[in-house]
C-alpha cells in the first residue's frame, strides 16, 4: 500500500498558514490548484496559493514531506514555477529545512522556507518561519459526573411536623 502521508502533510500544511497568513503578508492560502504557465504555456499544479492582501499577486505554496533538507535542484524547479506563473514568491514547507545553496536561491527568488514537523495534525504541531516558531498542543479533560440517591422517608407528626402549618 502506497504511502499517502504526504497528502495529509499537504492539507495541514494548508490548513496551518492558512491560520498564519497574516505573518506571511497574506489575505488567505488557497488549497491545491493549478495555474497557468504564462512562459511554457502548460497549467502547473501547486500544493496550496497564498492571496496577498492587496488581492492582486500570490505565492506559490510547495510541501515537501523529505527526510533530508531540500537541495538546489528542489528550489531551482520551484523558482521557474514562480517565474512561469508570473507568482510574487513562494512558500515552501518541509520537515527539515533547505541545504545552503538552496537557502540562497529561496532568498533571491523570494521563497520563505518553513519547517513543518513530519508527523503535524491540525492540533499538534511545530511550524517554524521567519524566526518565529508557532506550537500546537493538545490535551483531553474527561469530566465525569456521579449522581447519588438516597431515599429518605418522609417526617411524620410524631417527629414535630403541624400539618395545619
Amino acid at each position: 500500500m502506497a504511502d499517502k502521508t504526504w497528502r495529509t502533510y499537504e492539507e495541514v500544511a494548508h490548513y496551518l498558514l492558512d491560520q498564519f497568513a497574516e505573518q506571511f503578508g497574506l489575505d488567505h492560502v488557497a488549497p491545491k490548484q493549478k495555474v497557468p504557465g504564462h512562459e511554457s504555456g502548460r497549467e502547473i499544479e501547486i500544493d496550496a496559493k497564498g492571496v496577498k492582501e492587496d488581492g492582486v499577486g500570490f505565492f506559490i505554496v510547495e510541501c515537501k514531506k523529505h527526510k533530508k533538507r531540500l537541495d538546489t535542484d528542489k528550489l531551482d524547479a520551484m523558482a521557474f514555477r514562480i517565474i512561469d506563473s508570473g507568482a510574487d514568491g513562494g512558500i515552501v514547507v518541509s520537515p527539515m529545512g533547505l541545504q545552503a545553496g538552496a537557502a540562497k536561491i529561496a532568498t533571491s527568488q523570494n521563497i520563505v522556507s518553513v519547517q513543518l514537523n513530519r508527523d503535524a495534525n491540525e492540533f499538534e504541531y511545530v511550524l517554524r518561519f521567519l524566526k518565529n516558531v508557532m506550537i500546537g498542543v493538545r490535551d483531553f479533560i474527561h469530566f465525569q459526573d456521579k449522581a447519588t440517591v438516597v431515599k429518605v422517608p418522609a417526617p411524620t407528626q410524631q417527629e414535630g411536623m403541624d400539618p395545619g402549618a
